[in-house]
């Protein structure tokens, strides 16, 4: 390969900035010294000499437009945002929309766009619907809709025929990291809650469903995700390809959960059935105490704040994990340990001041 060739200058415009997927692919893309970095989200962000940020709000057609319509030298995008709603079908319209503008926005105006990244999840196989088959693979069969996982993909599928690009998406498991701010973010949940629990003088009690303590679960780890995702992006044979993507070891919590009350220098007590949306409702002085005690890092208690989406995941009495082997089989061989990976990321809450 010439050296031109290996450097050969690529853009990156990443939809979600600001969120564990997206600030961590930021990060990785960072490292690679070919990439110019664009991020996008509502709240942009503070330039850096590596990265611009832009702030879009991209359910707005001509706000997507004017703020991403200048852009002619992306070649890659990555796509990685989410808007909740209380409902499924309440999903679909805002998050189709997100990547709709978002293409019509940059398609017409980078004649050299390559690739478009779709960040997507379980949700495809229906996971989150209630026990589904395990391992899932690629080429299962869609559930009944809604879903806009598949709607994304379905937009990408009929828009890339006659174009010059190619897509990829990826399924992680849940994904792990550092993000604030973020609704999805069970590794914080789970600090938040252990560093609660400790300073209340309690022990560390899994707060799920009883039989999600002994189910078979996966998780993904951020770093691993984003080295993946540029893989997909920029590897021919995966163009118009889907991929499950893992740390590629399973667990229980009933194994894992007192190594992790041990991090935290707690007990592990047994079991107890709880919302965490409901008991931690009234923890926002607790919070801000244990911040002014600790010297914390000046984070709002809703910042810190994922109850809704880890009682979610604890809530999962069944099986959830997919089959990897098609990522290996194409090419991409990177896997983690999820043990150290819950480990490293509280370390690193710990280093950043969001925990004592």
């Amino acid at each position: 390969m010439k050296p031109e060739a290996a450097f050969s200058r690529k853009t990156a415009l990443v939809i979600g900035a600001n969120g564990v997927i997206g600030g961590t692919l930021i990060q990785h893309l960072m490292t690679l010294p070919e990439w110019d970095i664009i991020g996008v989200s509502r709240r942009g962000g503070e330039d850096t000499p590596q990265v611009r940020y832009v702030a879009a709000d991209l359910l707005n057609e001509e706000d997507t437009r004017d703020k991403l319509g200048n852009l002619t030298e992306v070649t890659h995008i990555f796509y990685a945002a989410y808007q909740d709603r209380p409902t499924w079908a309440e999903l679909v319209p805002p998050n189709l929309a997100m990547l709709v503008n978002t293409v019509n926005a940059i398609e017409p105006i980078a004649p050299q766009l390559q690739h478009i990244s779709l960040m997507q999840g379980y949700k495809v196989y229906g996971a989150h619907l209630g026990p589904f088959k395990t391992p899932a693979r690629e080429t299962d069969a869609h559930h009944m809709p809604p879903e806009f996982n598949v709607n994304q993909q379905q937009f990408l599928e009929q828009r890339q025929p006659g174009s010059k690009w190619t897509w990829s998406a990826l399924r992680p498991s849940v994904v792990c990291g550092f993000a604030l701010g973020n609704p999805m973010n069970l590794a914080m949940v789970i600090a938040i809650y252990a560093s609660m629990s400790k300073e209340l003088g309690l022990p560390l009690r899994f707060p799920g469903k009883p039989g999600a303590y002994h189910r078979l679960l996966e998780m993904t780890d951020a770093g691993l995700l984003a080295r993946a995702t540029v893989w997909a992006a920029t590897d021919e044979r995966c163009a118009n390809q889907a991929f499950n993507i893992t740390n590629g070891d399973l667990f229980r919590w009933n194994e894992l959960w007192p190594k992790i009350a041990a991090f935290f220098e707690l007990e592990a007590a047994p079991p107890l059935p709880m919302s965490l949306d409901v008991v931690m409702a009234d923890k926002e002085t607790l919070w801000n105490t244990m911040v002014e005690k600790y010297e914390l890092a000046d984070n709002s208690f809703q910042d810190v704040s994922s109850w809704r989406f880890g009682d979610f995941v604890f809530s999962w009495d069944y099986d959830f994990f997919a089959d990897g082997t098609k990522a290996r089989r194409f090419g991409f061989h990177d896997f983690i340990d999820t043990e150290q990976m819950f480990m490293d990321i509280f370390e690193d809450f710990r280093k950043r001041k969001v925990i004592p």
